[in-house]
């Protein structure tokens, strides 16, 4: 397994419809630990690494600037009967050298129950339009290059791997 970089420029579109019961928002620090909780309960359970506390001090780690700067509007939360179900953190730039300079999503991950209604594409589009306005039109990430689902999700969206600078 590789950890791929993946590009794509972004554009504006129009948002994806989230399914009736949800609602999409900024995240905020006081999501925390929700998000980490998600965040950990999210990973299928022999890809876990670490425990709840361990993904609760990385969510903390991103909102204390560890991977970039936060960038609220490009992020997104869903949540449903008040519980989140979905969360996508992106910074301004990732603060690591081997990353490009343009916005970045340090983290995507949708609670197993709900997955395939179209939340991951939802925020990614809030992140592509966002990046659109800016003066470096792209965003970037990392995935795991075994991780099937979530590639296929990243090529539909235009996502593809990151050439040379």
């Amino acid at each position: 397994m590789a950890q791929l970089t993946l590009i794509a420029d972004g554009r504006a579109t129009a948002p994806l419809g989230l399914p009736g019961g949800f609602a999409l928002r900024s995240p905020r620090a006081a999501d925390t630990e929700k998000l980490g909780q998600l965040y950990f309960d999210s990973r299928v359970p022999g890809a876990r690494h670490g425990d709840a506390a361990e993904a609760i001090q990385e969510v903390r780690s991103f909102f204390q600037g560890e991977f970039g700067d936060f960038w609220p509007g490009a992020s997104g939360v869903i949540e449903r009967d008040g519980k989140l179900v979905a969360a996508l953190l992106a910074v301004h730039r990732a603060p690591w050298d081997d990353t490009p300079d343009c916005p970045f999503i340090t983290d995507l991950f949708t609670d197993q129950r709900f997955r395939r209604q179209g939340l991951a594409r939802t925020l990614i589009i809030r992140c592509l339009t966002q990046a659109s306005s800016t003066a470096r039109p792209q965003v970037a990430l990392r995935v795991d290059s075994d991780n099937t689902p979530a590639m296929r999700l990243y090529q539909r969206m235009g996502f593809g791997l990151r050439g040379p600078e």
